[in-house]
């Protein structure tokens, strides 16, 4: 199963040592040292990003929530989450056969490194999935429906996208192209966000009451730790220690860049001011947006990626907000779910081995970029509506167990002690 999900995606990791029987040390301590830097990117990078938007009362919430997810979703990875996604050989999900990590051991290989190694890599990716989600229930959901939540979401949306792209499924054998997470990562999460967000409905007090972010400092710490995790993410996609992985870790930082930079430029005009929220923002969609695409596209493809996620996803975060009022607490559905997305789109044009934009090799479709497209958008259309139906089904379901939404009244107080009984700052 797993050479079948190596061959389907050669053409976006060109990896000829893939199909080498031994063990090779430099790709073995590359993806070691991105699997610390992905986990890096949730704990404690995204904990701290998502702890200073919230208000004060509530920062505790969100550390908490980040990290029992990271726990959470580590156990269901090893008994099943693993085996579903990238074993056997279904169209939308895999097997039960490597439950328990069944049949791993210190020899076994995936590719040129073993296979614990590729199974911890691929964990961390199952860990920051449904910890980006938080950021649209901040501040108003229970602790418990948050836990079974994470995990229901995680079996139910994350391990059919993660088979169905990376693992030898339907997406995969048709030929879309996600080389870290556009759809796995990104789509579903900011699918997931916009439909809990209006399920939830808003905070009180929103867009009447200022609800500011309550640590700008501890925003840019987090926002730092995610782009040097992105590192991992995205470069540690290649699975080894190769020119792909170089060029994939340079546009990502070009794109990085360049989204924080667009970002920051419409800010300053609009207002007047460029503030750290804004360029922190920025940057965190001109990552999404080169993911997927971080395999495929060079460095002026990235500039052009990185430019267009800064200005589509800060017009994205206006519309959501102030347009439809839908209060995603966090910006994941803007962020995420249209930065994933559009680079989906884009690296059907900017991908192109041939062209200025291209890296010099490409999975395009070879009859071109609007073939390319239209395989795209397929993914996109799969992806999302089940990640909507999923998540309207899982959020109906643990209504039925316990109660999704604090009360008023413990909202009011703040989550960290009507969830939590503490404080994350001494008065």
């Amino acid at each position: 199963m797993l050479k079948k999900f190596f061959t389907i995606n050669l053409s976006l990791l060109f990896v000829p040592a893939l199909f080498a029987s031994d063990l090779n040390s430099g790709d073995t301590s590359w993806i070691l040292t991105s699997t610390a830097l992905v986990l890096f990117m949730t704990l404690p990078g995204l904990a701290l990003f998502y702890g200073g938007l919230v208000r004060s009362k509530n920062v505790l919430s969100v550390l908490m929530q980040c990290f029992a997810i990271a726990c959470l979703i580590s156990l269901c990875w090893v008994v099943y989450g693993y085996s579903l996604a990238f074993k056997g050989d279904g169209n939308f999900i895999g097997d039960l056969s490597a439950a328990f990590l069944n049949g791993v051991n210190r020899d076994s290989l995936v590719g040129t490194v073993p296979e614990t190694v590729f199974i911890t890599f691929q964990m961390t990716f199952a860990i920051i999935t449904p910890a980006l989600v938080v950021g649209a229930f901040a501040e108003r959901m229970k602790f418990g429906a948050m836990c079974l939540f994470s995990v229901i979401w995680f079996t139910l949306v994350y391990l059919p996208a993660c088979h169905m792209v990376w693992g030898g499924g339907y997406l995969a054998d048709i030929g879309v192209i996600d080389f870290a997470g556009g759809l796995v990562v990104h789509a579903t999460c900011g699918i997931g966000a916009l439909v809990i967000a209006l399920y939830l409905g808003q905070r009180n007090g929103f867009m009447k009451t200022p609800m500011p972010p309550h640590n700008r400092t501890m925003v840019m710490i987090g926002a730092a730790m995610l782009w040097v995790g992105w590192f991992g993410f995205n470069a540690g996609s290649a699975l080894a220690a190769d020119s792909s992985a170089g060029m994939a870790m340079l546009v990502t930082h070009i794109s990085a860049a360049v989204g924080a930079l667009s970002w920051m430029a419409i800010e300053w005009i609009k207002s007047g001011k460029a503030t750290i929220i804004g360029i922190a923002t920025g940057m965190v969609a001109g990552l999404a947006t080169i993911t997927p695409a971080s395999g495929t596209v060079g460095p002026a493809g990235a500039i052009l990626i990185g430019f267009l996620a800064g200005v589509i996803c800060f017009y994205a975060t206006q519309t959501v907000k102030s347009y439809f009022k839908i209060d995603d607490s966090l910006d994941v559905f803007p962020v995420h779910g249209v930065g994933g997305m559009l680079g989906i789109i884009m690296l059907c044009f900017v991908g192109n081995p041939d062209g200025f934009l291209g890296s010099g090799s490409s999975g395009i479709s070879e009859a071109g970029a609007i073939d390319q497209l239209l395989i795209q958008l397929q993914g996109i259309i799969i992806i999302c509506s089940w990640t909507a139906i999923a998540t309207f089904f899982t959020l109906k379901l643990i209504s039925l167990i316990t109660e999704v939404r604090v009360s008023l009244e413990d909202e009011e107080i703040g989550l960290d002690m009507s969830e939590h009984n503490e404080q994350g700052y001494s008065l």
